[in-house]
């Protein structure tokens, strides 16, 4: 891509000439299928593949694999392409009593490995700098030590980043190394486990504190955040200390999910809040529930195991609250569901209107909600004047149960 296309591109979704581009993807397993739909029709505006005319990745879990791909200079299409290899092969079955829960892990890494290997070699992240130009970040927790690790490398007067030397695929296997689902890497865990499963803050810290200072500026950077499509979920408060099937299990599951979740959105709301003045921070994310999706152009999804119904607009919050990062049987309606998404972001009839005649978003500002500052396709649910003047009563704090 030459500078003038480079130009055009950027031009195209409306970052200011002279930023710097940084591209964050969430980690949820299987789920990035629905961020790759988002990532197609990015580059189908830009006029050209990300790794052309973006500065920065960064990465957890699965997103990681998408951003260690595209460094390694393949397009959206390609990696979709490998992505619909690497998810029907990598959660394999570690044997017929391996469970999560009982016999953990449930997955054998072995597929995984070998088709990685077979799709990115033996590189180092300093040589994938070097080919593409991208600055990258890969997020992981290390048991050993007791904190997340950050493997970057960033070219700034030189390569810098302590672990620019690694291999891509070892970092991918540490940042995917999910507990329960998959044994750890030697002393790594999925970057998931840490607060950075979006590991936006992650890579916006790194470029502007640490290996990327003085090359990248708060008032001349660009962030596109993306999700995998987030579990939202929503218990009533009278069943909360009777959740259905074993308490150990519904905890386990809740805490692992929401604490990310929360992480997350802690995140999204400081890049939001402007206390990093000027920075052009864009995220798209969508949360699984009935009111979310009934917000996106209804299509068809074919036959999803135990799912009855036909189309998106049809799905109960029960369809959508358990779609787990390995239920590859959830595969095709993630797809399918990030296609919808990216339909109300560029919606189709607009495409031949003027920019300035446009509704849609089409990826040139952050997707936020016209009445609040949160996500336009996240719901927010809440009950303030019921908390209020419950926990303003006495005879309600001591009638609740203590056992």
């Amino acid at each position: 891509m030459t500078e003038a296309e480079k130009k055009s591109a950027r031009q195209k979704l409306n970052i200011k000439e002279g930023n710097r581009v940084i591209l964050s993807l969430d980690g949820g397993g299987m789920r990035g299928i629905f961020t790759l739909q988002l990532l197609k029709k990015l580059e189908e505006l830009a006029g050209g593949p990300i790794h052309q005319w973006c500065d920065m990745v960064a990465g957890t879990s699965t997103g990681a694999i998408i951003a260690g791909l595209i460094a390694s200079g393949k397009t959206a299409v390609q990696i979709e392409e490998l992505y619909v290899q690497l998810v029907s092969r990598v959660f394999t079955k570690r044997g017929l009593l391996a469970n999560r829960f009982y016999n953990p892990p449930a997955f054998d890494k072995k597929n995984y490995r070998r088709l990685l290997k077979e799709i990115v070699g033996n590189k180092t992240l300093a040589q994938l700098n070097t080919e593409t130009g991208l600055d990258m970040l890969f997020t992981s927790k290390d048991l050993a030590a007791g904190e997340e690790t950050f493997f970057t490398c960033f070219n700034n007067n030189g390569q810098r980043g302590t672990y620019r030397d690694a291999l891509l695929r070892g970092v991918l296997e540490a940042t995917m190394s999910a507990p329960t689902y998959f044994s750890p890497f030697e002393r790594f865990v999925d970057g998931g486990t840490t607060t950075f499963n979006n590991p936006s803050g992650a890579a916006v810290l790194e470029a502007l504190y640490y290996d990327g200072k003085e090359k990248y500026k708060t008032d001349q950077t660009t962030v596109f955040s993306f999700g995998t499509a987030s579990l939202y979920r929503f218990i009533d408060p009278k069943e909360s200390g009777e959740p259905k099937g074993l308490d150990a299990l519904f905890w386990l599951n809740y805490v692992m999910n929401e604490s990310s979740k929360d992480a997350s959105e802690m995140q999204v709301d400081m890049l939001r809040s402007h206390l990093i003045k000027d920075l052009d921070f864009r995220r798209f994310q969508l949360s699984l529930d009935e009111e979310a999706i009934k917000r996106l152009p209804d299509k068809n999804i074919g036959h999803v195991p135990d799912v009855e119904a036909d189309t998106l607009h049809q799905l109960k919050n029960d369809d959508l609250k358990n779609i787990d990062m390995a239920d590859v049987s959830k595969f095709s309606l993630m797809k399918t569901i990030g296609e919808a998404v990216s339909e109300y972001i560029c919606p189709p009839s607009e495409a031949a209107l003027p920019e300035a005649q446009r509704q849609g978003n089409w990826f040139r500002g952050d997707l936020l909600a016209k009445s609040s500052k949160r996500g336009a396709l996240v719901t927010a649910r809440g009950d303030i004047d019921g908390i209020k003047a419950r926990l303003s009563s006495a005879e309600w704090i001591d009638s609740q149960p203590t056992d």
